[in-house]
């Protein structure tokens, strides 16, 4: 390795609040920041269910789709936060979202109560997955805090996906 690209390599570490190398803050921009993307898609997914929810179970799917968007929301910041500390960028507007986001979207005027958990279940479970993913990216960068957050959300989606398929049967 020449003095040059020693110096290079050293000074992009610099150049970075974690240290991380420029592929790996590329590559752990890239997945959180899609991540984020699909984070925001299913915040408001869930709180359209919320919003437009009703039926003879109105009041408990009202009231568990508004605790699943406030838990949704809150690891907005954290995502966006996690990637601007390792020296990317993030996400800058609603089209920005939409041009990253994997998670459908839902414009029905309709939609059963049913229908809304069912949909709501298999978002939260592609959410488990894209989070897996994420993860092992952080781990080959050896981001442990990145991994640790992760584990977090993955366990917090689980829940969410197990309630609605519960409420389901």
């Amino acid at each position: 390795m020449s003095t040059h690209t020693s110096q290079e390599s050293k000074a992009a570490k610099v150049n970075n609040p974690d240290g991380f190398a420029p592929d790996q803050v590329r590559d752990l921009s890239s997945v959180l920041n899609t991540l984020l993307a699909d984070v925001f898609a299913l915040y408001l997914k869930t709180k359209n269910f919320h919003w437009h929810m009703s039926g003879p179970h109105f009041r408990d799917y009202h009231l568990l789709l508004d605790e699943h968007g406030d838990q949704i929301f809150k690891i907005t910041d954290d995502i966006a936060e996690r990637v601007r500390k390792i020296g990317g960028t993030t996400l800058r507007s609603i089209g920005h979202i939409a041009r990253l986001q994997r998670m459908p979207d839902n414009d029905q005027e309709f939609v059963s109560a049913r229908d809304m958990l069912l949909e709501l279940h298999a978002d939260n479970r592609a959410l488990v997955e894209s989070l897996r993913a994420a993860h092992e990216v952080a781990s080959r960068a050896n981001d442990y805090a990145t991994t640790s957050m992760i584990e977090v959300w993955i366990d917090e989606a689980e829940r969410r996906a197990w309630f609605l398929f519960e409420a389901t049967r």
